[in-house]
């Protein structure tokens, strides 16, 4: 098999897996009620793997200032946003969370104009900020309002919420120069702020004992780490390294619909006209976002979640 078809199958299983990582936290949660122990279980285990890896390698400690760094970082990118987005999925379908995700170079690019100026709303950016809203409203209009409690627009809160964190930790991420690898990075993230979620639970007191968390949850939870963190991971890298920017970015865009449909499928999420129709205009709006910014001269561009946060 050639490179090419290789990276090519590399994508498919980065947006396959990456798209089902909502669907399997949707389960665990489901069956484990307490969404801040599995999200710090999870990243415990995909921090750890990720750091005994570029230890082994011979990486060196974080210093005491990149530890300063990388805790504000995991405070930000991971608790805010991959803890609170775990949290959100208890009261939303797996379909909506992804989407609302996906939406994070809208809110960069916001963040970018208003804040740092750095950025030209042109034509294209325009059309696709309006689509993404547009498309958003299509999937709360009406039935979606009525065919949920009133919990579900805190869950859309919060993942909106967990979204723009995610949005401006890429920001600073960007813009900081820290020497020290960057998928080490991650890896120091996912372990301090697993400590930070699990500390957070020990004094809510909204934990499970880990001899009665349901296999179903541990099920999940093993997916998400093995299948999500390292097999999609990997599978990201290469495809990244041999396949074109714009094509390997896809999976950007798979990533919800395959959410909506195994959701669909595994959890009996109802799928409708608005939120088919939404779907699609809002992942529009979001390629015409990024196809913009790619033709700016000094664009930040939209860092992607391993594990679609």
């Amino acid at each position: 098999m050639s490179s090419q078809k290789k990276a090519y199958l590399a994508l498919t299983v980065t947006s396959i897996v990456w798209g089902t990582t909502w669907v399997a936290s949707k389960i665990g949660i489901s069956h484990m009620h307490a969404a801040f122990q599995l999200a710090s279980i999870r990243q415990f285990l995909g921090g750890s793997i990720y750091v005994i890896f570029f230890l082994i390698k011979g990486e060196k400690l974080p210093t005491a200032k990149q530890f300063l760094w990388l805790s504000a970082m995991a405070f930000l990118m991971f608790v805010s946003a991959n803890g609170i987005a775990t949290y959100g999925l208890q009261f939303i379908t797996s379909g909506l969370a992804a989407l609302i995700a996906a939406l994070y170079p809208l809110s960069v690019v916001l963040i970018e104009r208003f804040y740092f100026k750095a950025i030209k709303i042109n034509l294209p950016t325009l059309i696709g900020l309006l689509l993404g809203i547009v498309g958003i409203g299509f999937i709360f209009y009406k039935d979606s309002m009525q065919a949920h409690g009133p919990d579900y627009l805190l869950g859309v809160g919060l993942s909106m919420f967990a979204m723009i964190c995610w949005s401006i930790g890429s920001i600073i991420i960007a813009r900081t120069k820290m020497e020290i690898n960057s998928y080490n990075s991650i890896g120091w993230q996912m372990l301090i702020s697993a400590a930070c979620m699990g500390l957070y639970t020990l004094l809510s007191g909204n934990y499970i004992p880990f001899n009665e968390i349901p296999a179903i949850s541990w099920g999940a939870i093993i997916y998400m780490v093995i299948g999500g963190s390292i097999f999609a991971f990997i599978s990201f890298i290469y495809s990244m390294k041999h396949l074109k920017p714009a094509i390997a970015s896809l999976y950007a865009y798979i990533n919800p619909i395959v959410a909506i449909w195994v959701g669909s499928l595994l959890l009996n999420e109802k799928m409708t006209w608005n939120s088919i129709v939404g779907t699609i205009c809002t992942l529009i709006g979001v390629y015409l976002v990024n196809w913009s910014l790619k033709k700016q001269k000094d664009p930040v561009e939209a860092i992607s979640d391993a594990d679609g946060m």
